[in-house]
């Protein structure tokens, strides 16, 4: 499927991550009447012949409703304990409402450990790509009953961007209580500018974020950037709007300007590269002088060991690390040919001598190119 350029209005396959505070009460028990207006919305699209993927939050608030809770647990074993009830009551009122209006509902729950496994994550895009061609609507969700670290950073809306990725969406669109991107909280300065359309997140639009202190939401406009970055350099639009507004997704397709949008970088990371940027975890560092970043930022070269200066943390060959130049700063990331051991013996020496130094056969890079994604060295922009 062919990207749709800077017109959200022609998108065909579009992700919606709706969140917590929009699903349910103040009381932690879900919000019905807004559950059944927005599943209306989604399957009239479907009607239309888009194809949709819905990243929904709310399986811990659901649990809280279901047993009780008046506020949200705080230890790991609770939280995973409520996301057990709340997913079964979740999925069940997809499944009800989808129903009622002909709509056929999968449920996909995933972790980060889906996406940093290449197999994993395959596996995971031929699914979603297959249910979608079949026109089924996936209700996908982090699998919070297991996803300890990804509990502690409440991040269904990294998840809704990982997964535009995953199935190479047209568009993305993030549904919450704020109407967009404000260069100042609204709520404390209530002559904040909306934010209409953003062509580059630079470091003045991140400072526009601010985090939330919601008891039963776990993400904030910080994490939206967040999404932002990664759904935009893997070539997809995305869009924050206010989920209270009635008909927002029909009005957004209908190509009127809603929230804030996000263009997708033209020169966006291929798949493998996505994987590599996004899907790990990053294990250790390595320090590289002006010579290498040059060759890495400006000629697209492999990282040698003759241009590393140190090694940070302890890590295996394979891992995720990240490349920083002399002053710390992160200039790319990519998987290592070497564990941080053998980094240590063979930095600053020719490729020629790596056998000799490690006792074994090796290659001649710490990084292959094709390993990795390097940053606009002036605007921090990733590139293929």
């Amino acid at each position: 499927m062919s990207k749709t350029g800077k017109n959200p209005a022609t998108a065909q396959r579009i992700v919606v991550k709706i969140g917590t505070r929009l699903l349910t009460h103040e009381t932690g028990q879900l919000n019905l009447v807004y559950i059944e207006r927005l599943v209306r919305e989604l399957a009239d699209l479907k009607n239309q012949g888009r194809q949709i993927v819905l990243v929904s939050s709310g399986a811990i608030g659901a649990g809280m409703g279901r047993l009780g809770l008046k506020h949200r647990p705080e230890t790991i074993p609770e939280l995973q304990a409520a996301a057990a009830v709340g997913q079964g009551v979740l999925i069940q009122l997809y499944e009800k409402f989808f129903l009622e209006y002909g709509q056929v509902v999968a449920q996909i729950l995933l972790t980060r450990a889906d996406f940093a496994s290449r197999g994993r994550y395959l596996n995971a895009s031929n699914t979603i790509l297959t249910l979608l061609r079949w026109g089924v609507v996936p209700v996908i969700n982090e699998n919070d009953t297991v996803s300890v670290q990804e509990i502690k950073l409440g991040d269904n809306d990294r998840l809704s961007a990982l997964v535009a990725g995953l199935c190479d969406a047209d568009l993305l669109v993030i549904l919450t209580t704020a109407e967009g991107l404000y260069e100042a909280d609204p709520e404390l300065s209530p002559g904040a500018r909306l934010i209409p359309e953003v062509q580059e997140i630079t470091p003045e639009i991140k400072e526009y974020a601010a985090g939330t202190g919601d008891r039963l939401a776990t993400g904030g406009m910080v994490t939206k950037l967040q999404a932002a970055e990664i759904a935009t350099n893997s070539g997809v639009g995305m869009i924050i709007a206010g989920g209270k507004q009635a008909g927002v997704l029909h009005r957004i397709l209908s190509g009127e300007a809603v929230g804030t949008y996000f263009h997708p970088q033209s020169n966006y990371l291929n798949r493998r590269k996505r994987w590599i940027a996004y899907g790990r975890v990053v294990k250790g560092s390595v320090i590289v002088d002006d010579g290498a970043k040059r060759a890495l930022c400006q000629a697209g070269k492999s990282l040698l060991p003759v241009g590393v200066l140190g090694v940070e943390g302890s890590f295996e060959k394979g891992a995720l690390i990240a490349v920083r130049d002399r002053h710390g700063r992160e200039i790319g990331r990519g998987l290592t040919g070497f564990s941080s051991e053998e980094l240590l013996l063979i930095k600053k020496h020719s490729s020629s001598d790596i056998v000799r130094l490690i006792g074994r056969e090796a290659g001649d890079e710490v990084i292959h190119r094709d390993n990795l994604i390097v940053h606009d060295c002036a605007q921090a922009r990733c590139r293929p």
